[in-house]
């Protein structure tokens, strides 16, 4: 069970996301991105350690893990997806997008339900598979949206966006101590990002109508 509520999750959202691209990508670059997510838990966890685990009082500094991961991801989604030739469309975004933060989700939850709690490691993987799980994926998704976007309409603002939500949603989320408000924050941007995938859907449906017609 343990293993199931470690895994499962992220890749039931990853399905997900992939399948529902009208038009699909390159199997290669979806794999060899989700791995990208999976390896910058390097480059985070150094930028963790400087900013966080080095304090004396780190657990007063967790919020600055939503600016360190969501950075990583963003320069990922930069420099290595950005000029692509399959990166062509928003939806594009998304899958990019929730494909480098679940890939990076994927090898943190790993750390967390084997190595950090390894003596509560159900409890711990059933917890994060509906709180930290999910906050990933919708970091993901909003970053990916925005950039997306930006792709279509070169505009500053919606790359600005595409950084500064998932940053704050990830330390608002992190900052948080009660599970009443860490649901709330879960809920609130699940429901957000199930509506902008929806716009993304819907664009892509009327796009391949104006190619039929």
């Amino acid at each position: 069970m343990t293993v199931f509520f470690t895994f499962f999750p992220p890749l039931i959202i990853l399905l997900y996301i992939i399948f529902s691209d009208r038009f699909q990508e390159p199997t290669y670059l979806l794999i060899l991105t989700f791995f990208l997510g999976y390896a910058l838990n390097l480059p985070a966890g150094i930028l963790n350690e400087i900013f966080i685990w080095s304090q004396d009082n780190p657990y007063d500094y967790v919020f600055l893990a939503g600016f360190t991961e969501e950075t990583c991801k963003f320069l990922a989604l930069f420099y290595f997806i950005r000029k692509r030739k399959s990166f062509n469309e928003p939806m594009d975004g998304i899958v990019y997008g929730t494909l480098i933060s679940l890939g990076f989700a994927t090898l943190e939850n790993y750390d967390y339900v084997y190595n950090i709690y390894w003596s509560e490691s159900l409890e711990i993987a059933v917890l994060r598979s509906y709180t930290a799980i999910p906050l990933h994926a919708c970091c993901g998704i909003i970053m990916g949206f925005y950039f997306g976007l930006y792709f279509l309409k070169k505009s500053k603002l919606l790359m600005i966006k595409s950084y500064v939500v998932p940053v704050t949603l990830h330390g608002v989320y992190n900052y948080t101590d009660s599970m009443l408000y860490t649901l709330i924050i879960i809920l609130v941007a699940s429901i957000f990002c199930l509506k902008l995938h929806s716009n993304i859907k819907n664009a892509q449906k009327i796009k391949i109508i104006e190619k039929e017609f």
